[in-house]
């Protein structure tokens, strides 16, 4: 057999081979699509949300009680309505020269329901896994929770429709003025600001809560001790949490079907 033809044989072996290995390859890494698209498909499909609002008057603890959650549960994380507040040139003044921040136009409240929507939509990229949620069970780990916490959280209408829980601290005048004395705010309460602003809008908007019948709130006393206050949200939360897994379990059965197939 000539030179030429032994190298045309054994270059075509080497291509025959070339190619097998690239079908080979092709047919691994479609596997590994389907195989990954079918998973991300059953996530979706599985995948709840919780959005808990904690609101309610100023200085009442909202802020240390979302943090303190969201430690104890699983895939947890937190939206400050304070993060929304316009800048101070930008905040009417009223004819007694007070900064008017506790009214809903001093905040970009449409920011803030795009940031909360942004996240129901896709929580699990906002890496909010914690090691809770690594020793919860199962059926809660496609559970995610977002804590939204402020002071005006039930009087704007494009927000009332996300919430799964609302909860509202409350507290009465004179520790409410007690407890806002000891807090440094920048711009700094100005003389008879709290009597003059900030305690009005508080009942204001409070009364307006109060008199919609069809909003469900539980109204939570700002007195009590953290702990009690702690406890109570959380076994709260626990027991959506558990309503959700429910459902959740119910929707893997379901869907086991479908998914093979794909």
């Amino acid at each position: 057999m000539c030179t030429h033809r032994k190298q045309c044989l054994t270059n075509g072996l080497i291509n025959c081979r070339l190619a097998a290995a690239k079908r080979t390859t092709c047919l691994a890494v479609s596997y590994l699509c389907r195989h990954s698209k079918k998973e991300e498909l059953r996530r979706k499909q599985t995948m709840k949300v919780l959005v808990i609002g904690i609101g309610g008057v100023t200085n009442g603890g909202k802020t240390t009680l979302a943090e303190k959650l969201k430690k104890m549960l699983p895939n947890c994380d937190i939206i400050s309505q304070d993060d929304f507040f316009k800048p101070e040139s930008e905040v009417e003044t009223d004819e007694r020269g007070f900064k008017l921040y506790d009214v809903l136009d001093a905040l970009y409240m449409d920011e803030m329901v795009t940031r909360i929507r942004n996240w129901i939509k896709s929580p699990a990229s906002s890496g909010v896994a914690t090691e809770e949620s690594q020793s919860a069970c199962d059926n809660l780990k496609n559970v995610y929770i977002l804590i939204v916490e402020g002071f005006l959280l039930y009087n704007y209408e494009p927000l009332n429709e996300l919430w799964n829980r609302r909860y509202f601290l409350t507290l009465p005048y004179e520790e409410c003025k007690r407890r806002r004395s000891t807090r440094v705010y920048q711009p700094p309460d100005t003389p008879g600001y709290f009597d003059g602003h900030v305690w009005p809008m508080y009942l204001k908007y409070k009364n307006e809560l109060e008199e919609n019948a069809s909003m469900q709130v539980a109204y939570l006393d700002g007195t009590n001790s953290q702990e009690e206050l702690l406890s109570y949200l959380y076994n709260d939360i626990i027991e959506q949490l558990n309503k959700l897994g429910k459902k959740i379990s119910t929707a893997q059965h379901d869907n086991v079907e479908n998914l093979d197939s794909i």
